[in-house]
Order: C-alpha cells, then structure tokens, then sequence
C-alpha cells in the first residue's frame, strides 16, 4: 500500500508534515510506504532527526506550492508540478491508494472532481467530521464544508455516505441516521428539511432515525448526522473553540479532552473514486500522523468499492 502525502501544505511546513509522517511510521504495517511530495532535502534530514527509517519511505521532489489563497482551477492547472498536483496524478494513474494534504483545500476539492472524479451516481461529495459521544463513542457529522446549499436529494444521499462510512472505517454496526432540525416533529424546519425528512423516513438505504436537535448531537441518538454544509460548518467550528476555551483555562476533562482535532486527523471526501484526505491547516504532528493511520484505514476497509456497489 502506497500513502501520498503533500508535505508542502499547511501552515507549519513541511516541519509538522514529516514530523507525523515519522510518526506514522512507526505504527503503520510493515506493508505501507509513504510517499512523500515536496522538498525531499529537508524531508531527509527530518526523518533522520527523528529517527525513522527511510527505507519505508519515497520521496517526489518538489518545491513548487499551491498558495492557500489561489484560485482553486487556476492553479491546479498553472502549477503542474506542485505537490498537490503531482499528487492527484499519481492517484489517478493508481501508484496511490491514497493521497492527503492540509493545503489548498479547494484545491483538493477541485483535484477530487475533476481528476479522480465522483462515483457515478453520487450528485455531491462531501467531507465529515468526527463528534465525541458523552457515553464515550463518536457520531459523524456530514456535511461540514464542501456543499453550503443542498436540495433533499443531496441530504438523502448524504445519510447514504455516512452510514458507510460508519460501518466500513469506524466499525459501527447499522448506524442510526439522523437529520438535523430545529424540532423532531416531521413538520419542523425550512422546505428542504421538510422534504430531506419526506425521503429519508421510508429509506432501506440506511437506519433512519428521525429529526435531531442540536442539543442531542452529542448523545447516542444518532451515529451519523446529516445537515447541509453551512450548519456542520458551524457546528465544527463550535466545537473547536469550546475545546480552545476549555484549555485556554487550563482545564482538563477525560470528555473534553476527546475535542481535540489532533485525535482524528483529518477528513476523507466521500463520494470520489478514490481516497483523498483534507487535513486542517494548523495541524501538529500528531494530527498528521492520526490522518496517514487513518488513510490506512480507510484503504483495507475498501470504502470506496462499498459505495460505488450502493450506487450502482
């Protein structure tokens, strides 16, 4: 198994990025090499620092950078050889399994669907997020970013993703799918939750368990929490800063404590015809390494052959 990762991306590289490359590979299987994308001198003398073997490693040099504010398609194409783009074609010629970078994040959504492309069938990939249970499990929340705006059809689909993305990756047996609301009644909402709920309520595509609140999102009420991509956005970004606020005050809770983004990595894009991993631009070391374990992960549970059979 080969593991792409941009170490050119994020705001502390490609320090961090090789810092939790040699920490993954320490704990990945002895089957899986890294191929690192970006300045392969400093690379090197990283790893050697931190004592890893590089024998586990391949290198693709570059220097060349997808700036965080260039446009997306622009640069894509006015910038072949950088670590982003070198990426997304090794992916598509299938010398990854693979790829992961905290860049240019709609770089990475636009080298998604126009390189590797989506599943046939799926109208909108979308990316999740990780939400700890107070009973010591996790839900997943879907979308938190990519779509803004979605139609019924969209948020259909959605609990579609994520349920697979439950049961293959976290191994949560016939997730419960719950679509967020202002209210649990069926007639709560706007138009397009109201009608989300008209399709979702008879679904055999996945466990429906009705409207959720916000106040139950960190309850056992549901594995997988539909919501279009402007309120998961918000509800991620809550999160984050209740953990900062938390530490800020030099608190420590065994429950808290599991909001730190730092534990789960980074994020796949659901719905594409590969593996692709969207890491946070602030990312330490060990976020980076949580996301390459992850990307592991994600590859021996075969999910994308999972959803491609679902949408066929």
């Amino acid at each position: 198994m080969k593991i792409g990762f941009d170490i050119m991306g994020g705001d502390f590289a490609p320090q961090n990025c090789v810092e939790g490359a040699a920490m993954a590979i320490k704990v990945l299987p002895a089957d899986v090499t890294l191929v690192l994308i970006g300045d392969e001198e400093k690379a090197k003398a990283i790893l050697k620092k931190n004592k890893a073997d590089l024998n586990r490693f391949e290198f693709i040099h570059t220097t060349e950078i997808l700036e965080m504010g260039a446009h997306p398609t622009r640069a894509l194409a006015q910038k072949p050889n950088s670590s982003i783009a070198i990426g997304f074609r090794l992916l598509k010629e299938d010398q990854l399994q693979a790829f992961g970078s905290a860049g240019n994040t709609g770089a990475m959504l636009v080298g998604s669907m126009f390189s590797v492309k989506s599943v046939p069938g799926v109208i909108r990939p979308c990316i999740t997020s990780v939400l700890p249970k107070q009973n010591g499990g996790f839900g997943i929340v879907l979308d938190v970013g990519t779509n803004a705006d979605c139609k019924p059809d969209v948020l259909y689909q959605f609990g579609i993703l994520g349920s697979i993305y439950a049961n293959e990756v976290y191994k949560i047996k016939d997730p419960k799918v719950g679509l967020l609301n202002i209210g649990e009644e069926a007639e709560k909402g706007n138009l397009v939750s109201q009608a989300a709920y008209n399709l979702m309520k008879d679904s055999k595509d996945f466990n429906f368990v009705g409207n959720i609140e916000g106040r139950d999102i960190f309850s056992d009420k549901a594995d997988v929490i539909v919501c279009e991509g402007f309120t998961g956005n918000v509800i991620l970004k809550t999160a984050e800063a209740f953990y900062t606020a938390i530490k800020k005050r030099k608190r420590s809770d065994e429950y808290f404590d599991r909001f730190n983004y730092e534990l789960y990595g980074g994020t796949p894009i659901l719905g594409i015809n590969s593996n692709v991993l969207i890491c946070h631009g602030i990312s330490s070391p060990m976020a980076f390494k949580n996301m390459l374990v992850l990307a592991k992960d994600i590859v021996e549970a075969k999910l994308n052959d999972k959803i491609k059979q679902v949408f066929q």
